[in-house]
């Protein structure tokens, strides 16, 4: 990998934590998309990484506190949770993070498959859902009741000490922390390919447009371009 901005240089994969770590609290999305803009092939992301876009989505893992996503993403991607390798350990006790990260699960229903991969192990689990919700105990998932809005959301996990928040999807949950004003960065892996239609990364307009500026910006073969944007605030 080489990093095109700030300033050019080559970067190996431990030197990403330090490039993406930030003060909280914050809000990022971190997201992988083809040129045109689609988010999914075939219902799912992962056709569209490389090794550079794993080596940011770990790093964006290292530096969070916790890592939300929507619970249809979480189906369909069949997420687990959030594990470190030994390097992105050591960075964290490094620089006073939790040894784990909590994945949190936002869900209307409060429904798990039976045979999700997040049923399994002992990492962190919230599954945050709306007041009222019934939800039957599960080994290693704590139910987080909130107000329903993501503004009530980001409070609930701040007052657990959880201040810097990394979304990786779907585009609905993005959605609606963009609409509320919540997102501070977005880092996102350009995929040299062309998909046609299909999920992108916002799932409706927005009352006017968000302006962002580059903050950082990577490059690695054969045409990935991994950026970090920066929220404009006015």
């Amino acid at each position: 990998m080489r990093l095109l901005l700030p300033e050019a240089r080559g970067v190996t994969a431990d030197d990403l934590p330090d490039l993406y770590d930030v003060p909280g609290p914050s809000l990022c999305g971190g997201f992988v998309l083809a040129l045109d803009g689609s988010i999914a092939v075939d219902g799912t992301s992962k056709p569209l990484g490389g090794p550079a876009d794993l080596a940011v989505f770990r790093a964006l893992r290292t530096v969070a506190d916790a890592v939300l996503v929507g619970a249809g993403t979480a189906r369909s991607e069949d997420y687990g949770r959030v594990r470190h390798r030994p390097a992105a350990a050591a960075w964290r006790a490094a620089h006073g993070r939790s040894p784990q990260t909590p994945l949190v699960v936002v869900s209307r229903t409060g429904r798990l498959d039976p045979g999700s991969s997040l049923l399994t192990g002992e990492e962190p689990v919230l599954l945050a859902v709306p007041e009222g919700v019934e939800v039957p105990d599960r080994p290693y998932i704590e139910v987080l009741r909130v107000q329903e809005g993501p503004t009530a959301l980001l409070a609930a996990l701040h007052a657990r000490g959880l201040h810097r928040l990394l979304c990786e999807g779907g585009p609905q949950l993005l959605t609606s922390f963009v609409q509320a004003g919540l997102v501070d960065d977005l880092c996102t892996t350009t995929a040299p390919v062309l998909v046609g239609a299909g999920p992108q990364l916002l799932t409706e307009p927005l009352g006017s447009p968000a302006r962002l500026t580059l903050a950082s910006l990577l490059y690695d073969e054969p045409g990935f371009l991994l950026a970090r944007w920066t929220v404009v605030r006015d």
